[in-house]
């Protein structure tokens, strides 16, 4: 600790709002932190992958998924990004952004896996994805519920306690003056509907196991095994967060609580589904292009060999044919139209082979002048 009272790690002139961001003393802020950079930085990363994949993706099986897993991506990376406003102290730009977008978000992460449940649950039973744009629409309109739950909340809220002067000296009158000033137990009762969605994108992936094309059960058991860790993580940070706070540390342990469930939760859907989801989506492209290009060749080869069979066979028939033609290699060939002077037949004179052995060869010559020379 500085003679300032700056803790060890921050600043000299910095805000006392952000002091857990950089106080080595209290390690949680910094690990928080760290933690919640590294995952913006994967989301990022991820989400340029996505997009570099899509050209590649030509299954309109595949190609329905790709919008919701984007939507899904964003609405993870602002878990990461939200996580910093439960580390930094208390306003009123932090507090609204608390309230409202722990809900929004987290339901904009189930209700996306609940579009791809419904889009998987029709692919294991026909074999034919939903659009894409059907998908879409239907995330959004799940989301959509929560963020007008939310602001309804925060809004009647926001006027029952009306905010005092924030430029207040004393600490304690600047956060009993902000949105902060609820109880845990109504912060939790505003997530209902985000544990809805929870409950039905476990059901919805167990639903998807009865279908009887198998190749799309691994995508369902990679988002029954997301929402099992979800709903693990949900009813761990609940149970500290009403029951184990007011134990043992007291309030001041309420924000850590929030700042692990969004980080812990934010990389189960990383680890478990995005990386997985990405990867079974480039590999079953490959062997669809694998397979396709093997059949297109075998197709080919047998298409040639075919040809070829049969030209040989052809050949092989008319060499035969030719051969019987032929006399046997002991006479001589003479051709039959040898004699041939284009005349008719009726007026050309053709003696036998008496007639021409028993005249001379003279006489022969007077009756053929022209055409013996030939």
């Amino acid at each position: 600790m500085a003679t300032n009272g700056t803790p060890q790690g921050c600043g000299a002139h910095l805000d006392s709002l952000y002091y857990d961001l950089c106080d080595l003393s209290a390690a949680w802020g910094v690990v928080l932190e760290a933690l919640a950079a590294a995952g913006l930085v994967f989301c990022f990363v991820l989400f340029v992958s996505l997009l570099a994949s899509l050209p590649f993706v030509q299954h309109p099986n595949h190609r329905s998924a790709v919008p919701v897993q984007a939507s899904f991506l964003f609405c993870t990376a602002g878990l990461f990004g939200l996580t910093f406003a439960f580390i930094v102290g208390k306003d009123f730009a932090t507090c609204a952004s608390r309230r409202f977008l722990f809900g929004v978000l987290f339901a904009g992460c189930f209700s996306c896996l609940l579009a791809q449940c419904v889009r998987l649950n029709v692919l294991v039973r026909r074999n034919c994805s939903p659009r894409a744009g059907v998908l879409f629409v239907g995330a959004v309109g799940l989301w959509l519920v929560e963020v007008l739950i939310n602001t309804e909340w925060l809004i009647i809220t926001v006027v029952r306690h009306p905010l005092g002067p924030l430029n207040a000296t004393a600490e304690p009158v600047r956060a009993t003056a902000t949105p902060c000033n609820i109880a845990n137990q109504d912060f939790v009762m505003a997530l209902i509907y985000v544990m809805v969605l929870i409950l039905a994108v476990v059901l919805g992936s167990l639903t998807v196991m009865g279908g009887k094309f198998s190749e799309w059960k691994t995508e369902g058991a990679l988002i029954l095994v997301t929402g099992v860790l979800s709903v693990a993580v949900w009813v761990a940070w609940i149970v500290m967060y009403v029951y184990g706070n007011e134990r043992t540390g007291g309030p001041r342990w309420d924000d850590p609580t929030l700042a692990i469930a969004l980080v812990a939760n934010a990389w189960v859907f990383i680890f478990f589904y995005t990386i997985p989801h990405i990867c079974c989506l480039n590999s079953d492209e490959e062997e669809e292009q694998r397979g396709g290009d093997n059949s297109h060749g075998t197709q080919g080869v047998g298409y040639e060999t075919i040809l070829k069979e049969r030209g040989a066979q052809r050949m092989f028939m008319e060499n035969k044919a030719f051969s019987l033609d032929e006399p046997s290699n002991g006479n001589k060939l003479v051709s039959p139209y040898s004699n041939y002077t284009g005349q008719m037949r009726a007026s050309v004179y053709q003696p036998t082979e008496l007639a021409l052995i028993s005249k001379p060869a003279g006489s022969v010559r007077k009756m053929f002048p022209t055409h013996t020379s030939e």
